[in-house]
C-alpha cells in the first residue's frame, strides 16, 4: 500500500538566507517505508534541503520524530498533509541540521554530581529536551529532560538532593517555568515527575499589589457575551481533554454554528505557572486567546472551569503581557451547551 503526502517543508540556512521560509512538495511512498523516506525525497525534489545523518529528530505537525517511525505509522495519527520543522527553528543551522550545544551545556547544571549512567540517561532524553513546551515561550528555559534527570537522581537517593534542586530552579527558566506536555510522536508522560520536584521546591511568590488591581480591572475588561443563538456563529474550543473537545465541536456543528480550530485549543494555557512564573503564565494564556481570536472566532467555549477563571481573573494582565486587545466572550461548557439546545429547537 502507498499514500500520497502533501509536504510543507521548512527551509533555512544561517549562511545564506536572512529568514526561513517554506516549499511544497508531493510525493508517493510505502506504507511501510521510513518517516526519513520524506526527508529524502524533499531532499531529492530540493538540494537545498538538509537533514541530519545522526542524532535525527524533527517535527511533523508539531508532533517530535526520532526518524524510527513508518509511514504508515505517521499518517495514522497525522495524516496525509505534513509539515516539515526543525526541532527548533531558532536553532536550526541548515534545515533540519541543528546548532545543539545547548543540550550538553544544560548537562553542565548537575555533571558535579551526576554518575556515567545518569549521563547515559540523559543522553537518551535528547528528543524530549528539544520538544519541551516551554521553548515556544523562553528560548533560555533549561529544558524538560535535566528536570527529569534531577528527579530520577533525587528518587535514586543522591547525597546532593539539596544541590540538585537549587541547580535546576533559577526563577526565571527553570523548574518554574515548566508545564510539562507530550510532544513526541511516541508518547511519554512525566507529569508526575516535574509535580514531585515542585512539590520539594519553595517558589517565591511572584504575585504583588498589582496583580490585585489587574485582577479588579480584568471585570471591566472581560468582553461582554450577549448570545442568545449559537447559529451562524464562529465558535472555538479550548480543551486539553480531547473527549470535551470533541463533544464542544460536535455540539457546534449540529447548532448549525461553524468550528474554528486553533493551534493551541489542547495545550495547556499557563494555569499550573500561577504562582510561580506569572509572566510566562500570562504569555501562555494570552497566547491561547489571541490563536483563537485571531482565526476568526467570535466566541470560545472553556470545557474546565479553572481554566476559564484564569482567563477572566487575569484577563487584563493577558492583555497587557500580548500588547493586544482580545475581543472574544468566552462561556463555560454547560452554558453554552444549553445555548446550543435552545438554538436547535429554535432551528
Amino acid at each position: 500500500m502507498q499514500h500520497t503526502l502533501n509536504i510543507r517543508a521548512f527551509f533555512f540556512n544561517a549562511k545564506t538566507d536572512y529568514l526561513p521560509y517554506y516549499k511544497n512538495f508531493t510525493m508517493r511512498l510505502d506504507a511501510d517505508a521510513s518517516v526519513v523516506e520524506i526527508l529524502a525525497n524533499v531532499q531529492a525534489q530540493n538540494e537545498d534541503f538538509a537533514y541530519p545523518s545522526e542524532k535525527l529528530i524533527f517535527k511533523l505537525n508539531d508532533v517530535m520524530l526520532d526518524g524510527t517511525q513508518t509511514i504508515a505509522e505517521v499518517v495514522e495519527k497525522l495524516g496525509t498533509t505534513l509539515q516539515i520543522d526543525p526541532a527548533l527553528s531558532y536553532r536550526s543551522n541548515h534545515c533540519l541540521v541543528l546548532n545543539d550545544s545547548d543540550f550538553m551545556q544544560r548537562f553542565e547544571l548537575l555533571a558535579p554530581y551526576a554518575s556515567n549512567e545518569d549521563k547515559a540517561y540523559y543522553e537518551s532524553l535528547y528528543a524530549l529536551h528539544y520538544a519541551s513546551e516551554s521553548f515556544k515561550f523562553s528560548h533560555d528555559y533549561i529544558g524538560d529532560a535535566i528536570l527529569l534527570l534531577a528527579h530520577k537522581m533525587i528518587e535514586e537517593g543522591s547525597e546532593h538532593k539539596t544541590a540538585i534542586l537549587a541547580a535546576i530552579s533559577d526563577p526565571y527558566d527553570g523548574l518554574a517555568a515548566c508545564e510539562y506536555e507530550n510532544n513526541l510522536f511516541n508518547a511519554q508522560e512525566h507529569t508526575q515527575a516535574i509535580d514531585a520536584l515542585n512539590a520539594m521546591v519553595k517558589h517565591p511568590s511572584q504575585s504583588n499589589f498589582l496583580d490585585k488591581i489587574a485582577q479588579s480591572l480584568s471585570k471591566k475588561a472581560l468582553p461582554e457575551c450577549n448570545i442568545d443563538s449559537v447559529a451562524g456563529l464562529k465558535v472555538a474550543c479550548y480543551s486539553p481533554n480531547t473527549q470535551a473537545l470533541a463533544r464542544v465541536k460536535d455540539a457546534i456543528l449540529n447548532a448549525e454554528a461553524t468550528v474554528v480550530p486553533f493551534a493551541r485549543e489542547s495545550k495547556l494555557c499557563g494555569r499550573s505557572l500561577l504562582g510561580k512564573q506569572e509572566n510566562l503564565a500570562y504569555l501562555k494564556a494570552a497566547t491561547t486567546l489571541l490563536e483563537a481570536y485571531d482565526g476568526g472566532a467570535s466566541l470560545l467555549v472553556v470545557t474546565d472551569s479553572k481554566d476559564l477563571e484564569m482567563f477572566e481573573t487575569h484577563f487584563a494582565s493577558l492583555q497587557k503581557r500580548i500588547g493586544r486587545e482580545i475581543n472574544l466572550p468566552m462561556l463555560d461548557e454547560e452554558t453554552f451547551l444549553t445555548l446550543c439546545h435552545t438554538t436547535t429547537q429554535e432551528v
